[in-house]
């Protein structure tokens, strides 16, 4: 079995694909994350595992300054190729190359399922401002919709997944309750779009060739059926889970 550090760190090797295959984030959500700290103006981010930066993107239309940190640097170089006026930084959730108290939130999106959430809260704690805010968001397939869940089951479900039902994500001091809100949207998308998402994600990337082989036969099979072929559009419904608490 491919352990929990080779999976967080497999996507710097598809971050073309990553990119291609990933949504970005409803703006409402982001929004939401950062209400507490819109007291300063413009409030300054980091988004941490910014990964290609997809949520990078939606902090700094809304006018946050961003800072994106990431731990694989093949993942901020695409970053950077695509958003060259965001600094990027090589760090992790549970070692941030910021100071002390420097930013107004730190925000995690598909990220936090791979932090030690008592080492990572800590460590986000010590660089927030007074009163400033930890936001954790994830882009969950709907998988009510039968060809969602049957995709799911063709690319077996990711760690975000698995610790999103057994609850809330856990966080440890000096963060004591974390607030929820969702969103349910669709991204329409094509054959080329589906098939880079199911490639972007870290059980495919490291599976063998066997495995990765039975992936693409049930998916190109699954796509069929549902008419996403050359460049139709199927609408692939999603639920935005966002979480926040506020630091001390």
């Amino acid at each position: 079995m491919v352990n929990a550090q080779k999976l967080s760190t497999s996507f710097g090797q598809v971050a073309g694909i990553y990119e291609a295959g990933r949504p970005g984030y409803p703006a409402e959500a982001v929004s939401w994350l950062l209400a507490p700290a819109s007291g300063a103006a413009p409030p300054r981010v980091a988004d941490v595992g910014a990964g290609t930066g997809k949520l990078t993107r939606t902090l700094r239309d809304l006018g946050a300054e961003t800072v994106a940190i990431d731990p694989d640097a093949d993942m901020l170089a695409t970053l950077h190729a695509a958003i060259p006026d965001v600094p990027t930084f090589v760090g992790s959730a549970e070692a941030l190359p910021l100071p002390d108290a420097s930013v107004d939130a730190v925000v995690l999106g598909q990220a936090w399922h791979w932090v030690d959430p008592a080492a990572g809260s800590r460590e986000v704690a010590r660089v927030l401002r007074p009163g400033g805010v930890l936001g954790l968001v994830w882009n969950i397939r709907d998988e009510t919709v039968p060809w969602v869940a049957r995709l799911t089951a063709a690319m077996r479900g990711s760690h975000a997944e698995t610790l999103l039902a057994a609850g809330d994500p856990p966080v440890g001091p000096p963060f004591e309750r974390l607030e929820e809100r969702r969103w349910s949207w669709e991204r329409a998308v094509t054959r080329e779009t589906l098939t880079a998402m199911v490639r972007s994600r870290s059980y495919v990337i490291t599976a063998g060739a066997s495995e990765r082989a039975r992936i693409e036969r049930e998916i190109g099979e699954l796509f069929d059926e549902i008419g996403a072929v050359g460049d139709v559009r199927v609408p692939l419904p999603y639920v935005t889970r966002a979480y926040r608490a506020e630091g001390p």
